[in-house]
């Protein structure tokens, strides 16, 4: 009879420790362990650039909150911590006041959080940061797809909503007033 080998534990890491850690890195943490994401293409850069340059142009001029980038760490789940990269993110005053930002983690949630799609990524795992950000919190959650140039709205206990390259995207209930055409995120 043969014995049967239990793998050793692994560490789980808390959101603080991991940020200390990987901050430099391409990484997520996912239930306590961190998990390696791949560089993205240049679609993803520009659709990123040209969201955050629509977002933040509102943001300034309305003078609301704080527009992010850069897979800015939101920490969407505790015991084990999660947390996500969000490619481009928005959060009020009213969730972090005005004025210098903190460094490390994110301490409050987003209300919008931004995910373009990349070569690398599956819809399956897109759909989980998805689920992930609406738990936590987040308002709203978009996906900008370059390969059908579309938009796509999250929301809790709301159907997705299909932004198409001729429509123009807007977020009512998270950006009164803000809107730009679909088609103007990618290029």
């Amino acid at each position: 009879m043969s014995a049967v080998l239990n793998p050793p534990a692994v560490r789980l890491l808390t959101a603080t420790e991991f940020a200390e850690r990987y901050s430099r890195h391409r990484m997520e943490l996912v239930r306590g362990v961190p998990v390696e994401t791949p560089m993205p293409d240049q679609r993803h850069g520009k659709a990123c650039a040209r969201m955050t340059y629509h977002l933040v142009a509102y943001t300034e001029t309305n003078d609301i909150g704080h527009v992010m980038g850069n897979d800015t760490f939101v920490k969407v789940a505790t015991n084990p911590d999660t947390l996500r990269g969000g490619d481009v993110l928005f959060v009020s005053y009213e969730r972090l006041p005005k004025g210098e930002i903190p460094p490390g983690v994110l301490d409050v949630i987003p209300e919008l959080v931004v995910e373009v799609v990349s070569p690398s990524n599956l819809w399956t795992g897109l759909f989980t940061k998805v689920d992930e950000y609406l738990a936590a919190g987040v308002k709203v959650v978009v996906i900008l797809d370059g390969d059908s140039r579309t938009a796509s709205t999250y929301r809790s206990n709301v159907v997705q909503e299909i932004f198409r390259s001729t429509d123009t995207l807007t977020l009512p209930d998270v950006l009164p007033g803000f809107g730009v055409p679909v088609a103007k995120l990618f290029g």
